[in-house]
């Protein structure tokens, strides 16, 4: 199964009033890394203190970096159809869908998938569902966590044992499988055809 996992780091925990500082995704094909988008993005305001505390991610290292309307096209291209997984998808995917409205940007096109939801019914029993919980309980090596690409990464390798506990003779599960196991519905980025601005009555 080939998939795209992705992560964000923001500036605060509410779209349209936070901003994105950071993207990272990996594609994987055939579950191998193939590809690396990851960028930091300038949010256009001060980053605060407790979400710099968090993330690492100062004013000065996200200062003349893209712009979120800059980026998402090709964040888009990177992902094309393929199946996103994030862990806590709610989050980042509003956080995506907030900019892809109010630019009227590209969107990837395939289906989101939350490992968070995911991992409470593959991992019963464990004390939280945090994404460190779940890296430390599958023995993956670990370095840091709150970066974009590392969340990523560890998001990619704990959806592939995932997929390796629940697949069935060789057969990943199918996607309406993986939907139900969420206990959500069915996620998607919105596909937005960008309207020409009208300039004035004589179409100048």
């Amino acid at each position: 199964m080939n998939f795209i996992a992705f992560d964000l780091e923001t500036t605060g925990t509410v779209p349209g009033v936070d901003q994105i500082c950071e993207i990272g995704a990996i594609k994987y094909v055939n579950g191998q890394p193939e590809a690396i988008f990851s960028t930091l993005v300038d949010p256009l305001k001060p980053i605060p203190p407790g979400a710099s505390a968090v993330n690492k991610i100062t004013d000065d290292m996200v200062k003349g970096k893209p712009r979120i309307f800059e980026l998402l096209p090709s964040f888009a291209e990177f992902c094309g159809d393929d199946p996103l997984v994030a862990h806590n998808a709610p989050f980042d995917t509003q956080f995506l869908t907030n900019d892809i409205k109010k630019h009227e940007t590209p969107a990837p096109r395939g289906i989101v998938l939350d490992t968070l939801g995911i991992s409470r019914k593959v991992f019963p029993g464990l004390p939280n569902y945090k994404l460190v919980t779940l890296v430390q309980h599958l023995k993956i090596p670990t370095g840091n966590f709150h970066r974009a690409e590392e969340d990523a990464s560890y998001c990619g390798l704990l959806f592939l044992e995932m997929m390796k506990r629940i697949s069935v003779g060789g057969q990943a599960p199918k996607i309406d499988n993986l939907i139900a196991l969420t206990g959500k519905l069915e996620v998607r980025f919105p596909q937005i055809q960008r309207q020409p601005k009208q300039l004035d009555l004589l179409g100048l």
